[in-house]
């Protein structure tokens, strides 16, 4: 099965794109991975990608795509795959139906309110990591107490610039939605819930039990 998994920033796709992969046993491909792989392999797309991230600057459509087509070719990919932040506008949908086929793609969706009251009280470790969620920290709030580590907010979870981003999603994704519904291979999940709750949705959608 080839799935393309859609959703703002802080829905919780990475989780449950680590449980997809895991249950149907194909390969998990984030935009970020496949950069960075192919920069770490020197394939002359990724040589080509590298002096764009060095110079800090955005990746250019034809070479995020050209090094999409090489990724999906890999062994690992022939039983299917879950692509993450892959496509992300319209023209790149329309190249990706050039070379491959996508079964299935999950749209995680939450209101707005709920996501930023999720977001923006997200604490996190820095030591190991952990998430918290608080809403009125104080100096006993700050400690983790898994390993003691110190708790931080990441800048681009704080109110302003979550609010943003997710804004910026909004506008970008809302025709790729469109695209892909007009195709009726689109599934809306609801992530308002239990994390479980939300993974076994996913699974009776794509005709499949949780276990």
């Amino acid at each position: 099965m080839n799935i393309v998994l859609l959703g703002p920033p802080g829905a919780g796709k990475g989780t449950h794109a680590a449980r997809l992969a895991e249950k149907y046993g194909i390969p998990h491909i984030s935009t970020g991975d496949m950069l960075r792989e192919a920069m770490r392999e020197g394939t002359s797309l990724g040589l080509k990608a590298k002096g764009y991230v060095e110079n800090g600057a955005l990746v250019p459509d034809d070479i995020v795509i050209g090094i999409v087509k090489e990724r999906l070719q890999k062994p690992d990919c022939s039983k299917g795959f879950l692509l993450d932040g892959f496509p992300r506008t319209v023209p790149q949908a329309e190249a990706l139906d050039t070379f491959a086929r996508v079964d299935r793609v999950i749209n995680i969706q939450i209101p707005f309110d709920k996501l930023m009251d999720r977001i923006t009280h997200r604490w996190l470790c820095e030591k190991c990591g952990a998430s918290y969620g608080i809403e009125d920290p104080d100096k006993s709030d700050l400690i983790c107490v898994k390993c003691g580590g110190k708790l931080y907010q990441r800048e681009d979870d704080k109110p302003e610039t979550f609010g943003n981003r997710l804004r910026i999603y909004e506008v970008q994704t809302q025709p790729l939605i469109d695209y892909y519904e007009k195709r009726g291979i689109l599934i809306n999940i609801s992530s308002d819930q239990s994390i479980e709750g939300t993974f076994a949705d996913i699974c009776k959608a794509l005709g499949s039990d949780v276990s």
